[in-house]
């Protein structure tokens, strides 16, 4: 059983990472919004651990401005400013720099006709160093952990479920991105 999974079912009382796993690991993201969402999370996790970032997620939100790639793409000094005073985040400015740089990629990617969703679509036939590598040439602070837990929160790996987690058939049929290679890449 994935490491993940298994957590879960062992430590029921974990009720963000079981929340998380349940309802969110593994499934599609609705929007570019939502998508960015999950890589800011995924940077703010380097060096800590997950359920800290489930713990701030809200205040993430709510900081953020509901992390809408528009407004996060606009962020100025004063934005930072105010970032790294706020207690409930994680306060780390490079993190934070890094998510204001990645807004405004994916705010460039809409100004073509395109899409953070379209963007990673047409990479998805990419093995995982690949994907690394597409990472890290369009984005920062996207090292080979950062991009790996991306792909698989949104669905872009297999792998965020075992075949015999309670979530698998769930996870399935919310047809995430890899279910439609013929061949996945893990």
């Amino acid at each position: 059983m994935n490491p993940y999974c298994q957590h879960c079912l062992e430590h029921p009382e974990d009720f963000l990472n079981n929340l998380y796993h349940a309802n969110e690991y593994g499934y599609p993201a609705p929007s570019d919004d939502a998508l960015f969402e999950r890589l800011v999370l995924e940077i703010n996790q380097a060096g800590l651990s997950w359920n800290t970032v489930l713990k701030k997620a809200a205040a993430f939100r709510e900081a953020f401005d509901g992390f809408s790639v528009a407004k996060v793409a606009a962020y100025s000094e004063a934005d930072i400013d105010r970032l790294l005073a706020n207690p409930n985040i994680i306060r780390n400015r490079k993190k934070i720099e890094a998510a204001i740089r990645n807004a405004q990629v994916i705010h460039s990617l809409h100004g073509f006709g395109s899409s953070f969703k379209v963007w990673l679509d047409s990479r998805l036939c990419l093995p995982a160093d690949e994907w690394v590598s597409e990472f890290k040439n369009t984005f920062v602070f996207t090292g080979s952990e950062i991009v790996k837990e991306f792909l698989l929160s949104t669905g872009y790996l297999e792998g965020a479920h075992s075949p015999d987690c309670v979530f698998y058939q769930r996870v399935l049929e919310s047809s995430p991105p890899w279910t439609h290679l013929k061949h996945p890449i893990k």
